[in-house]
């Protein structure tokens, strides 16, 4: 902690531009000492501009355009990153920490939120952070807060938004000041130790006030997820409102790795995606103190809002009431008017809201999980509507309209023939008058293949609260509680006012409803209760079987049975069942989505908003699409869950495409991001079958582990296997927690530890094993990477040139510990006798990197010294001596390479067009030894 006594107000940095202000006073002049806090500065930001992003070529997508965000309100922040010893003290100790004045890094977003709540605590202060369950990993970071919201209005402790940690990190911004690769020794210092604000002195660091290592040392976690910018001005800006299909948080400011050439105010981001649970030694954060009025998010399509969707449960938690992973929860935005949805299976799930001019009422999702049909007229709503099916997809795509007079509440159901069909009603007005109830009908049309066939009536009168598989029920609700039971129409409940009318999907025929407080629910319940407190659940025969009552101060709306995707679309039996409801509140705001138990009352929240409209709740019944018994759905296949980070949704989809080519596959590719970016299978010969099954972050431990539990036994008809020799990486150690996945992750998902469980199949794979890896946890943003592509990544698209040549870790690593080298030579070895003992042939091949660095010490972005990479490069190619299996394929060449700017991605990486060269050069050696 800084001496209160440096810490006096700022007159004036009269070297400061003034570019990111829109005030007459320099930036710097806007800071003062923060009395209440020590170690916190006031920033008095009402009326400043800041600028995000920048405009420009060879930008990252995630920087780019400029975008103005105004601040109307002023914060408080730390001088510098939060310290071991300031975590220690409310945390407990931390393994990763030399030092108490070092910069506490290691940590998960999760982590920082935590300290950042318990710092409110600590000051009496309530918190920002609300969650419902926290998950902790072996060494004690937290890798999950389930259930996270933000609260920006509350006054509290928090983390930085990108735009303040930017308005600070301005005042003096000169990263070749701060602790960076060319004076750090590629380490840690202790905070505001480096001269990284103009020119120091001892005499002139008492006359400013300044904020600490904002460039270099430690790279800092911010609050918001990684949106996109826009072109525009957005006042109080927070961030995207979710983390959409990547789940990419912002980092900010370089640390001790990085060259300061490299270090921009607009960059906010990693070299490797970086999530929640992202996990780094050179990551910290500081924090930030003080409400945000009005906050506004901006969503992936350029919709500023000062609201959002949040969502509260997790995959797993949802999975735990429906039996499975694939499950899908469709609701109208009332604010809009659209359409939103969320998709449980991405294991990460969040918001997406399909924007359009059109009214979306009663959507209600498909049998098979993949439409919605929806209407553009409410229940209790007399009048035309229209009724429209599209794809439940992002895009809203395949949008096709009912051609009828009027068509309103759809309901999705599979016919005694087996056809898919959507029944509906001519008009969804009030049903008390049975001479207007009559005069509307209910009809049935089949749905096939993106069409409607043509519409048959079924009854006079709108009963569009459902109708039973064999079709003799059919109940609505809007205003009465009216049944047809057989050819008869009959009054429910005593004829008091009901509505929210959904007949179950199962045989037990039960309709659930809401009423108004009335005496016959009054009885039945033994209490009074005001209206829709209650949610009702009568039997096929009209008699109330269940209530469940609301939470307190809160009362239920647009309450529907979950649907599903058997014929008959499965259920729950006897007293059992799930309800998705919209919850208000006193002043009416249907502000969250829940799923009810009939069975024990219990009510999950799902999502919360500012309006949300009639839910409606999908499930796959995965266990009825295998052979029963044939394997545990709750473990096969499943790699990927809640909390998971980039690492294992690659891995996850890597997997899927060893189990569904494992009998196709000639040649398969281990390695890094690297070889993941750099080999590209399809540009392969159609006999050289290829499947690229590189992951990040990789080590030989983990591709060595691949290869022996995975590819050996499985890939039976493999003639080749291809390596990234990334040898500036082979500091690494098996079983070390910072950089093998699979020492550090895995065993959290069940699919790697019931392989392992059961000796990784190596007597036979069960036949429902590529199924139930094909429909486990996922995300489409990377199955649209990585499966079209057979394992390259398709993403890697930016051919921005060989970047500046910096050196991310110390080159002397294998100097100070050779044994580093000598156990990742062992590895390779292994893997290489492992081969030969089934004939496979193995190139290891080194990629090339920018050829900058042979104007550096270091043969790499993560080191070994130049002067000792030739003959450690020989030692790689003394292995074809014992093993005549191996080929070395040197593509580096020391930097001497044909791979120019237009090949490259970053310092390390090529795009896709280097990656066709690449390809093809493996693609003729392999064609010769053929």
């Amino acid at each position: 902690m800084l001496k209160m006594s440096k810490l006096i107000l700022m007159a004036a940095l009269t070297w400061f531009l003034f570019a990111c202000s829109n005030s007459d006073k320099p930036l710097g002049a806007i800071v003062s000492v923060d009395e209440s806090y020590e170690g916190m500065l006031v920033l008095e930001a009402s009326g400043k501009t800041v600028l995000l992003g920048v405009n420009g070529v060879n930008v990252p997508s995630r920087e780019t355009p400029e975008m103005a965000v105004r601040l109307d309100y002023s914060f408080s922040m730390g001088i510098h990153e939060v310290t071991c010893g300031e975590f220690a003290a409310l945390m407990g100790s931390h393994e990763a920490c030399e030092n108490s004045e070092y910069p506490v890094t290691g940590v998960t977003y999760f982590d920082a939120v935590l300290f950042a709540n318990a710092k409110s605590k600590s000051e009496g202060k309530d918190t920002v952070y609300t969650y419902s369950k926290v998950s902790y990993e072996g060494s004690g970071r937290c890798v999950n807060l389930e259930g996270l919201v933000f609260h920006p209005e509350v006054d509290g402790f928090r983390l930085p938004t990108e735009a303040e940690w930017v308005l600070a990190a301005s005042i003096g911004w000169n990263p070749a000041n701060g602790w960076n690769s060319t004076n750090s020794g590629h380490h840690l210092h202790k905070v505001c130790s480096a001269q990284d604000v103009g020119e120091k002195t001892a005499e002139s660091i008492d006359k400013y006030t300044v904020f600490c290592d904002m460039a270099g040392n430690a790279m800092e976690w911010v609050n918001d997820w990684q949106g996109q910018f826009r072109d525009t001005t957005v006042t109080n800006y927070v961030g995207a409102p979710d983390g959409g299909a990547r789940e990419e948080r912002v980092v900010k400011g370089g640390s001790f790795r990085n060259d300061p050439s490299t270090m921009k105010l607009y960059s906010r981001g990693d070299v490797y995606t970086v999530t929640s649970s992202t996990m780094a030694e050179y990551v910290g954060f500081r924090i930030a103190y003080g409400s945000i009025p009005n906050a506004v998010w901006m969503s992936s399509n350029g919709a500023a809002s000062g609201s959002r969707f949040v969502t509260l449960a997790t995959s797993a938690q949802v999975k735990s009431m429906t039996g499975s992973f694939h499950t899908k929860l469709a609701f109208r935005n009332d604010l809009t008017g659209n359409l939103a949805f969320i998709d449980y299976a991405s294991g990460l799930p969040s918001v997406v809201e399909v924007a359009d001019t059109m009214e979306v009422y009663h959507p209600e999702i498909s049998p098979d999980g993949n439409r919605v049909a929806f209407c553009t007229k409410l229940e209790g709503v007399s009048g035309k509507s229209a009724l429209y099916v599209r794809n439940l997809k992002a895009d809203g795509s395949g949008l096709v309209k009912l051609d009828v007079e009027s068509a309103a509440i759809p309901r999705w159901r599979i016919t005694e023939t087996g056809d898919t069909a959507i029944v509906y009603v001519t008009d969804a007005g009030n049903n008390k008058d049975m001479a207007s109830f009559k005069s509307a009908s209910t009809w049935q049309v089949t749905f096939e293949n993106g069409k409607f066939g043509t519409p048959t009536k079924l009854y006079d009168g709108a009963f569009h609260g459902g109708i039973s598989s064999d079709n003799q029920l059919a109940v609505t609700g809007a205003r009465l509680l009216r049944a047809r039971v057989g050819n008869s129409d009959t009054l429910w409940y005593n004829g008091e006012q009901a509505c929210n009318v959904s007949l179950s999907r199962d045989s037990s025929n039960r309709t659930v409803f809401l009423d108004f407080g009335g005496a016959t629910g009054r009885s039945f319940v033994g209490n009074d209760y005001g209206v829709h407190e209650a949610l009702l659940v009568v039997d096929s025969t009209g008699k109330l079987v269940r209530a469940v009552p609301a939470p307190t101060g809160y009362s239920f709306d647009h309450t529907e049975w979950l649907v599903g995707d058997m014929s008959p679309v499965s259920g729950y039996q006897g007293e059992g069942g799930l309800v998705v409801a919209t919850l208000a509140n006193a002043n009416g705001v249907h502000g969250k989505i829940v799923l009810v138990d009939i069975a024990d009352s219990s009510i999950t929240d799902l999502v919360e908003g500012d309006e949300l409209w009639h839910p409606s709740f999908w499930t796959m019944d995965v266990s009825k699409r295998i052979d029963a018994g044939s394997v545990n759905v709750d473990s096969a296949g499943v790699y990927f869950g809640d909390g998971g980070g980039q690492a294992a949704i690659i891995l996850r989809y890597k997997l899927d495409l060893l189990w569904n080519y494992k009998d196709e596959a000639k040649v398969v590719i281990l390695g890094s991001s690297r070889s993941m970016n750099g080999l590209n299978p399809l540009e392969m010969d159609e006999n050289l079958f290829t499947i690229n099954l590189s992951n990040v972050p990789n080590s030989m431990f983990v591709s060595d582990y691949l290869l022996q539990n995975y590819v050996i036994p499985h890939v039976k008809n493999i003639k080749y296997l291809v390596l990234s020799l990334d040898i500036d990486m082979w500091w690494k150690k098996e079983n070390n927690n910072d950089d093998n996945f699979f020492y550090s992750e895995y065993r959290q998902y069940p699919g790697y530890v019931y392989d392992e469980n059961h000796s990784f199949w190596k007597d036979g794979v069960p036949k429902d094993l590529p199924y139930l890896t094909s429909v486990s946890p996922g995300m489409d943003y990377y199955y649209n990477n990585f499966i079209p592509t057979r394992g390259v990544n398709a993403n890697n698209m930016e051919c921005g040139g060989w970047a500046t040549a910096t050196v991310d870790r110390d080159s002397n690593w294998v100097k100070d510990d050779g044994m580093l080298f000598e156990n990742n030579l062992q590895r390779l070895e292994r893997m290489v006798e492992t081969a030969a003992n089934r004939n496979i042939v193995v190139v290891g091949i080194i990629f090339p990197m920018s050829p900058g660095y042979a104007s550096t010490g270091s043969f790499g972005r993560y080191g070994i010294r130049r002067s000792e990479a030739p003959g450690l490069i020989k030692k790689i190619k003394a292995i074809s001596d014992r093993f005549p299996n191996f080929i070395l394929m040197d593509e580096n060449k020391m930097g001497a390479h044909d791979y120019d700017d237009a090949m490259a991605e970053n310092n390390d990486h090529l795009c896709l067009v280097g990656a066709s060269q690449m390809t093809s050069r493996l693609n003729e050696l392999l064609k010769k030894l053929d």
